[in-house]
């Protein structure tokens, strides 16, 4: 009885354990389900929100591998032949131009040429670049400029052109997908200029910088500015324009005739003026001060003929010097420039000036007396010592001092009169004595006294070189 009993309670409670067991598992389930559905819904999310992102940037930006435009240049190239023109036999290829201004200078008056930097760009369109792709435009350096084709610009008035080459060549090729065709190179230009030097220092000049094509006449390429304004310049404090300032610059087209055919020949011009600061610290004040320094003479007594002499010729080869260092710049031109006119002027005046002192000298120096004045000069000289006077005037312009009993004479040459050109007729304009008042001098003739020579000199001379002066620097600065 008692094993019965045991075992209907062990079987009444298994049932029960059973269904623990079971509705254990259940809220279990239940639990971690409903724990991971937000997280799962969440990531659900993320990864669809991801889809859409890259979705979105296949289709604005779509990546575009090397493979890719290596295959648009094969087939760009294939059956390419750069020899050929774009449209040939159909019509001109236009090309546009235009530059930029990198610097000018030096400008060299001597060789007449100056140098120039530019970035030089050219636009022409060649159907056969055309290419379909997500990529408007291809970006390539200098090794794909020697497989298609480009157009045989030169340019025309220069003496030597040097392409950049260091550290890679500076050339630069785009190619649109329309066929348009962009090339641009930096080049270094020594370019000639016909200097027009009648008004130097204060001149003013338009270098040209002319360029075409070499071999295709107008009916195969036709040259065109790009735009209004196809020629930039940089910043003129960094040019070396030394001794010139830059005024502007004009571009032109023009049409230019040969046996070969007519060129159509592009033109840009730069107007430069030259600056006179150098010229007139190295030339014009020398020159003026050696003319000055020359004028001192005439405040020197006639009789120091050392002083004189000495002065007057290293003035005059002080203006030697100045005249041979002012033309070491200046080509060996034949006519003759500003500055060699006012040079030979200032060597004028200071060679008038030592030519003055030698008239002067000459005169004075070698009057004869006349025989009249040598029987005046004794009457005076007998009245003179027969005289109890201490002093006797014995004529004009001399006088006796009585000195220990004795007299001596004091004479005074610049009043002491000669007779007119040793006794011959005065037939001359004027007469430089006092003698040619009258006898044979003609009435109305012109009286100079030699003696004074010095003071009209003093306001001959600098009255002079201030007329010239006036109408040199106004005639070539205003007219």
């Amino acid at each position: 009885m008692k094993r019965e009993m045991a075992s209907r309670k062990i079987h009444l409670q298994c049932p029960i354990a059973t269904i623990n067991v079971s509705f254990l598992r259940k809220v279990i389930f239940w639990t971690f389900l409903i724990a991971c559905l937000p997280s799962c819904s969440g990531k659900s999310d993320d990864e669809d929100y991801e889809d859409l992102i890259l979705n979105k940037t296949w289709v604005l930006t779509p990546k575009v591998y090397e493979s890719d435009v290596t295959l648009i240049l094969n087939n760009l190239l294939e059956g390419y032949d750069n020899k050929l023109r774009p449209d040939i036999g159909v019509k001109p290829t236009i090309i546009g131009t235009d530059m930029y201004i990198n610097s000018i200078g030096p400008v060299n008056a001597i060789n007449m040429e100056y140098t120039i930097d530019i970035f030089f760009a050219q636009t022409w369109y060649d159907r056969r670049l055309k290419f379909n792709s997500t990529m408007k435009v291809l970006r390539l350096n200098s090794n794909m400029v020697g497989k298609i084709w480009i157009p045989d610009t030169f340019f025309r008035n220069s003496k030597k052109a040097d392409a950049h080459w260091i550290t890679t060549p500076n050339r630069m090729l785009r190619i649109w997908n329309d066929g348009r065709i962009l090339y641009t190179l930096r080049l270094t230009i020594e370019a000639e200029c016909q200097l027009q030097l009648h008004n130097f220092p204060m001149d003013e000049h338009s270098c040209p910088l002319v360029f075409s094509s070499y071999g295709y006449p107008k009916d195969e390429i036709i040259y065109q500015w790009a735009r209004y304004r196809s020629v930039i310049f940089g910043e003129p404090r960094f040019w070396r324009l030394y001794q010139f300032a830059f005024l502007g610059l004009r571009n032109t087209t023009d049409l230019v005739r040969t046996t070969s055919g007519d060129y159509v020949v592009m033109s840009v011009y730069f107007d430069l003026s030259r600056r006179m600061g150098y010229f007139t610290i190295q030339t014009y004040i020398p020159c003026t001060l050696t003319v000055v320094l020359s004028w001192v003479s005439f405040w020197i007594n006639k009789d120091a003929v050392p002083a004189r002499t000495s002065l007057g010729i290293t003035t005059v080869l002080t203006m030697t010097t100045l005249s041979t260092i002012a033309r070491k710049s200046l080509p060996k031109v034949s006519y003759v420039t500003a500055m060699d006119l006012f040079v030979s002027v200032c060597f004028i005046f200071v060679f008038a000036a030592l030519i003055e002192y030698g008239t002067l000298h000459y005169f004075v120096s070698n009057r004869k007396p006349s025989k009249d004045k040598d029987k005046k000069k004794k009457n005076h000289l007998l009245r003179m010592f027969s005289s109890k006077a201490p002093t006797v005037d014995i004529r004009p312009g001399s006088s006796a001092v009585q000195m220990n009993n004795a007299s001596h004479l004091q004479e005074r040459d610049e009043e002491y009169g000669y007779e007119c050109l040793d006794g011959k007729d005065c037939t001359s304009f004027f007469c430089c004595f006092d003698e040619c008042r009258a006898g044979a001098w003609r009435q109305g003739r012109l009286h100079i006294r030699i003696t004074k020579v010095d003071s009209y000199a003093r306001i001959f001379f600098p009255t002079a070189f201030g007329l010239f002066n006036l109408v040199y620097w106004v005639g070539y600065l205003y007219l």
